[in-house]
């Protein structure tokens, strides 16, 4: 399988890398991409030395697959041609998600939609991902009718240069701001830019992403996006009403059968999903599973995941091992 990494440089797809390494993907040739500026560069992967290529070089190199964390533009410009050239390509940006001729794809709910002719395939938003593994069995069972999830994101969602400002911060050292404000010490109700109805890009991902994804606009979600002061780890308050009403044993029961969920959900042991422990983890974390007292048949939960792996790295590799596996690259 020759495979292409488009961004290699960057933080998500130094994971990528790292999951595929740890995943034992079967790479016969590899392919590391990135910026002009970038290019001649020496990187390492399984022990070998790879020199960095361009994309022109890329396309012409004819990958099966090509995994991109290069940034929207770049998708919107590049994908296209990998895509003609005959190659599979797995989006990491936003670029294609919501476009209705590209699939929208986390492995454990809707693999099965992909056929040989998807070569643009879509990777979900980071904090989608987390939201719609514990969401999906629970649909499936009793029938949502409207979520509320409130964010709580890591910088690292944000990029090098937010990590580098929390950082300086905690240093007391100046330096370059990703934000607009002071992340250290503090809380910025600010994910993504601002649109015309008050609500942040993010707030709209995580809106309209897992309608799609479960293929059901019959519920609504609305979202406050927040960005935190930590390194890594994203995490979710989530409210859901459903249709139907549940037993929180058997509901309990239900996510901790569900593959790629673990529960930590044990208030006599304080025991609760937290970023720190889902650091480097391929699992979603769900726990505070506790009824809504205030309205019928609704459910509070904490939802955490390490949004560079299941929310990124983690979830486009799985898309591609299904690919192989399938015969469909």
């Amino acid at each position: 399988m020759k495979v292409a990494v488009v961004g290699a440089t960057g933080m998500v797809g130094a994971v990528m890398l790292k999951v595929l390494e740890e995943r034992k993907f079967p790479i016969t040739e590899l392919l590391l991409v990135a910026s002009e500026r970038s290019v001649g560069k020496k990187m390492n992967y399984a022990g070998s030395e790879y020199t960095i290529i361009g994309l022109d070089q890329a396309v012409e190199a004819q990958p099966d697959i090509a995994i991109f964390s290069a940034g929207g533009d770049t998708s919107l410009e590049w994908a296209p041609k990998f895509a003609e050239a005959g190659t599979t390509v797995i989006d990491n940006s936003s670029a294609w998600r919501m476009d209705p001729s590209k699939k929208l794809i986390v492995p454990e709910i809707n693999a099965a939609e992909l056929t040989a002719e998807d070569k643009i395939i879509a990777n979900p938003n980071c904090s989608t991902i987390q939201l719609v593994m514990v969401l999906a069995p629970l649909h499936k069972k009793y029938r949502m009718k409207r979520v509320v999830v409130s964010t709580y994101q890591s910088v690292s969602g944000t990029g090098v240069k937010a990590v580098q400002q929390l950082e300086n911060e905690i240093a007391g050292l100046s330096g370059e701001m990703a934000y607009p404000y002071p992340i250290s010490r503090n809380a910025l109700p600010h994910c993504d830019v601002f649109m015309e109805n008050g609500y942040t890009k993010e707030e709209m991902k995580l809106a309209r992403e897992p309608q799609k994804i479960l293929d059901d606009r019959t519920f609504s979600i609305t979202a406050t996006a927040v960005r935190i002061p930590t390194a890594g780890g994203h995490s979710e308050s989530v409210n859901v009403e459903f249709h139907e009403d549940f037993d929180l044993n058997e509901l309990r029961t239900l996510l901790s059968t569900t593959p790629g969920v673990i529960v930590q959900d044990n208030p006599d042991t304080n025991t609760y999903p937290m970023p720190v422990y889902a650091h480097d983890k391929d699992e979603v974390f769900v726990g505070r599973l506790r009824r809504d007292e205030t309205q019928r048949h609704s459910l509070n939960m904490w939802i955490v995941a390490d949004n560079l792996r299941k929310g990124a790295a983690t979830n486009a590799v799985q898309i591609a091992e299904y690919l192989t596996e399938n015969s469909l690259v």
